[in-house]
């Protein structure tokens, strides 16, 4: 379908308002990388998005949906077709006795206004991973973690939309949760929301694991420079981090891609990276690692996008 016929479909589905034409998608990941999307819409209606399906299924138009935008990176050449931000954001918290809470939460929902939410709320069990970048949409896609909690840890189902437009729910143990994966980055779902069961708390013991947590960050991560997060996954035997540490390797730099000299498994960008720059670091970085330890390092982080 030609892009002028693409446009006036989807003004028939959402305001024109919402729709960008070849929208810059360094705007919208938290690398600052990424050419532009053809087509860039925001939805935060379920029948919207069911009507967007149905357009690129029938044409044939490639599409992308994202997040925050927090753990990609964006070719540099762009998008083809239509991108969706997904603006699912209520969050409904139930009483389960006198201990637990049942909180339903919309994929789109930031993680770091969730766990504003629950202090607020003085609901605990969510302090570990109250500093990660990004959507709960994007975080139970990647399993996302930190301090020794993962989110398979605290969700009990979640609600998916599938590409036909059909509605499923999935429990904890039907979304194969794993390492850094689940069930959803390798089948075709979109996630609309998620069930948690979390244990209330006082809310200074909440705040001050937070800040905690959110100190760590500081000292230990290039936070003040625009990166994916972790660029790398951790080995299964190995730190990865620490092995391209070992090679030598922090502060290396390709273009405006460099390896933080603060930790070696971001790579962050400096100044205009491309993401050609950070797809050449992390494959040289990936090599050294080989060559001196004899051990496959992994990317965490997803490539999307026009190659």
């Amino acid at each position: 379908m030609e892009n002028i016929n693409i446009l006036e479909n989807l003004k028939k589905i959402i305001p024109e308002e919402k729709i960008k034409e070849n929208e810059p998608m360094k705007n919208h990941t938290s690398f600052k990388i990424g050419g532009p999307a053809e087509f860039f819409v925001k939805i935060d209606e379920i029948d919207e998005l069911k009507k967007i399906l149905e357009l690129c299924k029938t044409n044939k138009i490639n599409l992308t949906i994202v997040g925050n935008g927090s753990n990609i990176l964006v070719s540099d050449k762009g998008i083809k077709g239509i991108v969706i931000k997904l603006e699912l954001k209520k969050v409904e918290i139930k009483n389960i006795d006198i201990e637990k809470r049942e909180i339903l939460v919309d994929a789109g929902v930031p993680i770091g206004l969730f766990a504003q939410k629950l202090l607020k709320e003085e609901i605990s069990g969510f302090e570990e991973l109250s500093g990660i970048p990004g959507t709960i949409g994007g975080a139970i896609i990647m399993n996302a973690g930190a301090h020794g909690k993962e989110m398979k840890d605290i969700v009990t189902e979640i609600t998916a939309l599938d590409y036909e437009g059909n509605i499923h729910k999935f429990t904890n143990e039907e979304s194969e949760f794993q390492y850094r994966k689940s069930r959803f980055s390798r089948e075709k779902y979109i996630i609309l929301q998620a069930k948690l069961v979390l244990k209330n708390g006082k809310k200074e013991d909440i705040k001050s694991k937070m800040n905690e947590y959110l100190q760590y960050r500081k000292e230990k991560q290039p936070i003040e420079f625009p990166s994916a997060g972790s660029t790398f996954k951790r080995g299964e035997d190995f730190i990865t981090a620490k092995l391209i540490d070992e090679a030598g390797l922090k502060g290396y730099s390709i273009g405006g891609a460099q390896i933080s000299e603060k930790h070696a498994g971001f790579i962050i960008n400096k100044g205009n990276a491309t993401a050609q720059n950070v797809i050449d670091l992390a494959k040289f970085a990936a090599d050294k690692v080989y060559e001196k330890f004899g051990k496959k390092i992994e990317l965490e982080i997803k490539i999307i996008g026009k190659e």
